[in-house]
């Protein structure tokens, strides 16, 4: 599926229970202090960044269909709600940048960012976000990033929190002087992602984050045909990180042999364990695949790396680089999934491979059984536990 018809289906999606009760949470605030600013033809305000100045602490800042070009801001508020209303509302950089920095910036604060799209954010060092993430906590809900330079790129506090569902980062752009990452995480305190897509990758990684607690559940990272990105997945400062019931594949075109990279860089932490369970890692290449890489050596002393029923697919090893606790973990050769060219990555031969597997169970209090799915186009699907698990990520319609 392209990315046009991804933007398309995710903007007809309903909002789902959870959404909604994320919203309730993230004002606290009575409804009678609460201002709604509406931005668009015939409102208040033609432009975001007057509605940004004007906006205070509680209010909901409701954006209309459309484009709008050039129109980028800072938002300065200790709470707030904005959201698309409606077909999602187009920001189109179109040459400008928030402080150097963004279309948007988020400065500090506790932020709902709700069904908003980010295009073709560029700046001057190379890093210009569809959002800068400052600090605070902000979670981005059923919201689009193509073209950016980074789609989300947050800063290094160890307070910060960061949360995206049901979202689509895509099309880095071409860029030979520095590395474009669809979506970057630096060192803050938690990052949460699930029900979301990254494709078309370029130099950069997929999904780059540094954050002290990772938990990476039930998305779709596969850069295909079109992508030449380097990992799909790093995590180069180590950390607790949570890697549980995701597709995740490389292109042909890959710039780098590694799936998902562990410790890569200095360990930034005091304590870092990597949990990958259920995953359905593939790769396009010709030559060997690391479908997993880890530094230890670089991390510290006995850190724990365990793998449990992921399936990988293609021509590589899971285990042959790294030491850890691996058990029903299984290969496929090229050609062992029905057809991911159509986004179809159910395993052959499910009948045979529910045998193989083992219980998933749970590391430090966390579930390492999925409870949900990847649904095309964006987004999720529950599941029930099967009598018999797969390996990989995807248990239903088998």
């Amino acid at each position: 599926m392209s990315a046009t018809s991804a933007v398309r289906y995710c903007t007809r999606a309903s909002r789902t229970a959870r959404h909604l009760a994320a919203i309730v949470v993230a004002l606290a605030v009575p409804a009678t202090q609460a201002e709604i600013l509406r931005v668009g033809p015939g409102e208040r305000f033609n432009r975001i960044a007057d509605a940004a100045k004007m906006a205070k602490d509680g209010d909901i800042v409701e954006i209309l269909p459309g484009e709008y070009r050039g129109d980028v801001t800072t938002w300065r508020q200790k709470k707030l709600l904005i959201r698309g209303v409606g077909e999602r509302p187009v920001l189109i950089a179109d040459g400008k940048i928030a402080e150097g920095k963004a279309i948007w910036v988020i400065r500090n604060g506790d932020f709902l960012i709700d069904n908003i799209e980010f295009r073709g954010a560029r700046a001057a060092d190379d890093n210009g976000a569809g959002i800068r993430f400052e600090r605070g906590r902000l979670e981005v809900l059923n919201s689009v990033f193509i073209d950016n330079q980074n789609g989300i790129l947050t800063a290094n506090f160890d307070d910060a929190e960061l949360v995206i569902r049901d979202s689509l980062f895509a099309q880095a752009p071409r860029q030979e002087q520095s590395l474009p990452h669809l979506l970057y995480v630096g060192r803050i305190a938690r990052f949460e992602i699930n029900g979301s897509r990254f494709h078309q990758g370029y130099r950069g990684h997929l999904l780059k984050s540094r954050a002290r607690y990772n938990d990476i559940r039930y998305n779709l990272l596969y850069d295909g045909p079109q992508g030449e990105a380097s990992y799909e997945i790093d995590l180069p400062n180590g950390g607790l990180a949570f890697v549980v019931g995701n597709i995740i594949g490389q292109s042909a075109a890959t710039q780098n042999p590694t799936v998902v990279a562990y410790g890569a860089e200095r360990n930034a932490w005091p304590e870092s364990a990597l949990y990958l369970a259920h995953n359905t890692l593939l790769s396009d290449r010709h030559t060997g695949t690391l479908f997993l890489r880890t530094w230890p050596d670089r991390l510290p002393e006995n850190t724990a790396v365990v793998g449990i029923n992921n399936l990988s697919v293609g021509l590589g090893s899971l285990t042959l680089a790294n030491a850890g606790d691996y058990r029903g973990n299984l290969p496929l050769p090229p050609g062992g999934l029905e057809d991911p060219d159509t986004l179809d990555f159910r395993p052959l031969g499910a009948s045979l491979l529910r045998r193989l597997t083992s219980p998933a169970g749970s590391a430090r209090g966390v579930s390492l059984q999925p409870e949900a799915e990847f649904a095309l186009p964006i987004g999720t699907r529950p599941i029930k536990p099967p009598a018999q698990w797969l390996p990989g990520a995807l248990q239903s319609g088998q």
